[in-house]
């Protein structure tokens, strides 16, 4: 199937699927004898998973080492759950941190509630956000 048929029926952009070809999350297609790229039928299905997977919150680059041992032959379930295992512990540390800057903004609102601006000298920057 021609690369714009291939976008038609993924719903991405024949551009989309040229840089996936070019980043190694497809293999090149053989050419027809017209030169164009005549991509095999479960090429959909392969970026149906690329899509799930970005989705997912997958790098670009752990989508390709998971298509990586697919394509050996392997099953990547163990990597698979590594990956996800990695990407909830990082959401889990941005939660905290977004947690923390809460409370904080949550203060400097209390603060910035009962400043008056009257009151701040010239040589102050802000005292809402300046340490008392």
């Amino acid at each position: 199937m021609r690369i714009g048929d291939l976008a038609t029926k993924s719903g991405l952009t024949t551009k989309t699927i040229r840089f996936y070809e070019q980043a190694g999350l497809l293999p090149a297609p053989p050419r027809t004898s017209g030169g164009y790229r005549d991509y095999p039928p479960h090429t959909i299905a392969r970026l149906a998973f690329v899509r799930d997977a970005q989705a997912a919150g997958l790098t670009l680059a752990e989508i390709r080492s998971v298509l990586a041992l697919r394509d050996s032959r392997q099953a990547p379930c163990a990597q698979v759950g590594v990956l996800i295992d990695e990407h909830l512990a990082e959401i889990d540390r941005r939660l905290a941190e977004l947690r923390q800057a809460r409370t904080v903004l949550h203060d400097l609102a209390r603060r910035a509630a009962v400043t008056d601006p009257d009151t701040c000298s010239a040589d102050d920057i802000c005292t809402i956000l300046t340490r008392p």
